[in-house]
């Protein structure tokens, strides 16, 4: 018969997620993992897996508990408040933690050795989620009359997109708030009006 586990998971994966965020996939050491959970690696082993697993889960639960915004920038009733809800909402969370400045999304695995080239992919297909969602709901947009008939949903997804994580790295640069925030109101000030 297996022990019973004496640590709370949800907790623990909390922690984990805190030092991917902080330090990246590959950044973030065994040790470091172990020592912010506060359990013992064979236990960490045996709750989630290898490292992998573990920063996996730990990038649903950051998608869970950091990007509700994200949604609710998809219900806003105009193109261009569903760019600024996502942007401000966006510059908001990369700047709230100052001991984790970013986006676990995008500091995640940019560059990723050939070990870590699976969580490089899974980020990057995160990501490309994210911006299918934003062309689809630009092209309704377009298709309603509220873009321009020459607008072209996937590019200005795109757009929204590398914006936000523009302001991802530069936040996890140490830019402050306030030039972030004229950075995204600059961005704004091209959306194409119908």
């Amino acid at each position: 018969m297996g022990r019973h586990r004496e640590f709370d998971v949800d907790k623990v994966l909390d922690a984990a997620l805190c030092v991917f965020w902080r330090k990246g996939y590959e950044g973030a050491s065994y040790a470091d993992l172990v020592e912010a959970a506060g359990v013992e690696r064979p236990a960490l082993y045996s709750a989630f897996g290898n490292k992998e697993a573990l920063f996996l889960k730990a990038l649903a639960r950051y998608d869970e508990r950091y990007l509700d915004y994200f949604p609710e920038a998809l219900e806003q009733p105009t193109a261009r408040e569903v760019a600024s809800h996502h942007l401000h909402k966006a510059l908001e969370l990369n700047t709230r933690f100052s001991d984790r400045t970013g986006c676990l999304g995008i500091n995640g695995a940019l560059a990723a050795s050939d070990d870590a080239e699976p969580v490089r992919q899974a980020l990057a297909k995160f990501r490309a989620a994210a911006q299918a969602r934003l062309a689809e709901r630009f092209e309704r947009a377009r298709q309603e009359g509220d873009l321009p008939k020459a607008a072209k949903p996937d590019v200005l997804a795109a757009y929204i997109m590398t914006v936000a994580q523009g302001v991802a790295v530069q936040a996890k640069a140490g830019a402050s708030r306030d030039m972030l925030d004229a950075v995204v109101e600059q961005a704004l000030a091209a959306w194409p009006v119908a």
